[in-house]
């Protein structure tokens, strides 16, 4: 196989990620115009501003079980720089940077 063969978007894959990004910005969007036209109660306005956070947690939570140390160690990064800073994106790069370094060590 050449390199540009290696290299070359699949059209197939190229109009699926661009029709998830469709549906994707499709459904926000509708859900923002949806919630704009409800009449909220506190306790569903307090369910919906957590939500983003639980799903993060969800899904972060079934990587930590199964990522051993490293995934562990990168999560403890995380939570000590958004602690300290609250930037996300420090914390993002502590993550990510603790993760490398300590796989390339074991």
């Amino acid at each position: 196989m050449s390199s540009s063969a290696a290299t070359a978007l699949d059209p197939t894959t190229v109009g699926v990620v661009l029709a998830m990004a469709v549906v994707t910005y499709t459904t926000k969007a509708g859900g923002l115009w949806l919630v704009g036209r409800l009449e909220l109660t506190d306790r569903a306005e307090t369910a919906l501003e957590v939500l983003p956070g639980v799903i993060v947690v969800s899904l972060v939570a079934g990587e930590l079980a199964e990522g051993g140390p490293a995934a562990w160690l990168g999560a403890a990064a995380v939570a000590v720089v958004v602690r300290k800073t609250e930037s996300l994106p420090l914390a993002l790069l502590a993550g990510i940077g603790t993760v490398v370094l300590v796989r390339g060590r074991i």
